[in-house]
């Protein structure tokens, strides 16, 4: 109890010091005020980041299927809403390339589902790719959903070999 009562001191003593260099820049000819803007790495557009781990894909409606067996992947779909922008970084390791498509799709672990959102595959023969959708490449409302509840959908990528998908990951907050 002491202990947390120290910290508590401390930081009220240091925070008006840590803070008195904050404040207002001096105001340009036209009254605008300078904001500056913290850029954290890897989230060059920004948003809202939903990333999953990918192995192979399976489901069991309506029939059974299983995609590569040793594939894996990761992926990162991040949600700017500002801007109403996507983007993605799609990484894929032993799967047969080039990866022939790759999308989000709505439903449960294990179950097939219709894709919601194409994201487009690499060109070449590359298992690393990034980009971004803004509408009217992006349905909006779409992307909400997602937002709201991504553990209702999944990420697959597709290539000759398994043209149902080979590597697929559902999404998680």
């Amino acid at each position: 109890m002491v202990r947390r009562f120290t910290r508590l001191a401390a930081l009220l003593a240091v925070g008006p010091i840590a803070v008195s260099g904050c404040g207002r820049d001096q105001d340009s000819p036209v009254g605008v005020t300078t904001v500056r803007l913290a850029v954290v790495a890897g989230g060059q557009h920004g948003g809202m980041p939903f990333r999953t781990d990918m192995t192979q894909e399976t489901w069991h409606t309506p029939m059974t299927y299983a995609g590569d067996p040793d594939g894996t992947g990761s992926a990162l779909i991040t949600v700017n809403r500002g801007q109403q922008e996507v983007c993605w970084q799609i990484s894929t390791s032993n799967i047969d390339l080039p990866a022939t498509a790759s999308h989000i799709h709505k439903a449960a672990p294990n179950v097939q589902g219709p894709i919601t959102l194409n994201l487009a595959p690499p060109a070449g023969n590359t298992g690393s790719w990034s980009a971004c959708k803004s509408p009217p490449d992006v349905n909006w409302a779409i992307v909400e959903e997602i937002v709201a509840n991504p553990g209702d959908y999944y990420v697959n990528v597709h290539n000759a070999v398994y043209p149902p998908g080979a590597v697929r990951g559902q999404l998680g907050k």
